[in-house]
């Protein structure tokens, strides 16, 4: 049996979901089976291509839903996970005439997908996650901005956050496939060591560092809010914790910035802010309204390249809106 997995790519959470995945398809559900793996980006336009889904099983791990028959498993956590009234609809059905019980998920109160089909996996399939203990502690914290200081979200002490900024960064398509097995065979630390990661952090490093630099020149704060356009650099891949650590008693953050096949908005929260969080805006619910989604504290929205513009003002109107509303009233 060949079963494709199409995880959240560029995402650390996506790939320590898709690991996950293997180790439970592989040890509850099919132990002779071989894996290999695509990478989903949000882009503007169509975020699947039926062709793609050509194994024997075929499964979506931390990315939106698609109600594709070929679809033989779906793990997802994000408010946002539907494309349309119809695709919520169908999953809807797909539980309530039994086609999808025990093969397609949704519960957006997890903090990470990996701990969400861990729960899933353990508690319906008698999977042990205790070895991935870890792994799973690592993918709340990464996912859901549980850091403890915008310096260790920055700073970047912890294997799982330089992880997290090779996975971010890497341009080479073959990488991420080739780190998935080890996520949960191997701990963070020894996955750095391995030569094909160790030798990709230094430069990344540095690109690190002007990242912080270029974010401090461009980046201003009003009214609790940030906003900074990079658009003109090939930065897409930055520590997205960068806007807190430089204005740290901001409460929204908002970037604009630019890759090869899309402009996106970026829209986040301080996850140290002292704001009421009861009185903070949904930020999924903003950036719907022009496409994109996400989750209530972190969202994005993708734009076509050429039309930046667009971009440019669908930021500019969240900007004026956070910068006008007040969690602190």
């Amino acid at each position: 049996m060949n079963v494709r997995v199409f995880y959240h790519d560029k995402c650390f959470d996506g790939a320590c979901s898709a690991s996950l995945f293997t180790r439970f398809h592989r040890e509850c559900i099919a132990p002779d089976a071989s894996y290999d793996y695509h990478g989903l980006v949000h882009r503007a336009g169509a975020l699947f291509n039926e062709a793609d889904f050509t194994g024997d099983e075929n499964a979506i791990v931390d990315f939106k839903y698609s109600a594709s028959p070929k679809i033989t498993w779906w793990f997802d956590h994000h408010l946002s996970a539907f494309l349309s009234p119809e695709d919520q609809q169908d999953y809807r059905n797909g539980l309530a005439d039994g086609r999808y019980t025990m093969r397609r998920f949704y519960d957006p109160k997890y903090t990470s997908c990996t701990s969400f089909l861990a729960h899933i996996a353990s508690t319906k399939f008698g999977f042990d996650a205790q070895p991935v203990a870890d792994l799973i502690h690592w993918a709340d914290i990464v996912d859901g901005a549980l850091y403890e200081s915008p310096e260790a979200a920055v700073e970047m002490a912890a294997p799982a956050m330089k992880l997290t900024l090779v996975i971010e960064s890497i341009q080479d398509p073959a990488f991420i496939p080739r780190l998935i097995p080890l996520l949960t065979s191997m701990s963070l630390g020894d996955i750095l060591k391995e030569p094909f990661v160790a030798d990709l952090l230094p430069p990344l490093l540095e690109r690190h560092q002007k990242s912080l630099a270029l974010i401090r020149e461009r980046s201003e704060e009003q009214n609790g809010t940030i906003y900074f356009d990079i658009s003109d650099q090939p930065l897409e891949g930055y520590n997205k914790f960068i806007p807190y650590y430089l204005h740290p008693n901001a409460t929204y953050s908002i970037g604009l910035s630019k890759s090869s096949f899309r402009t996106k908005v970026s829209v986040g929260s301080n996850p140290w802010t002292k704001a009421d969080p009861n009185k903070m805006l949904n930020l999924a619910t903003i950036c719907e309204r022009y496409g994109g989604g996400g989750h209530a504290r972190v969202g994005a929205i993708s734009f076509p390249p050429d039309r930046s513009d667009e971009a440019r003002k669908a930021a500019a109107e969240i900007v004026a809106e956070l910068r006008a509303h007040n969690p602190f009233d």
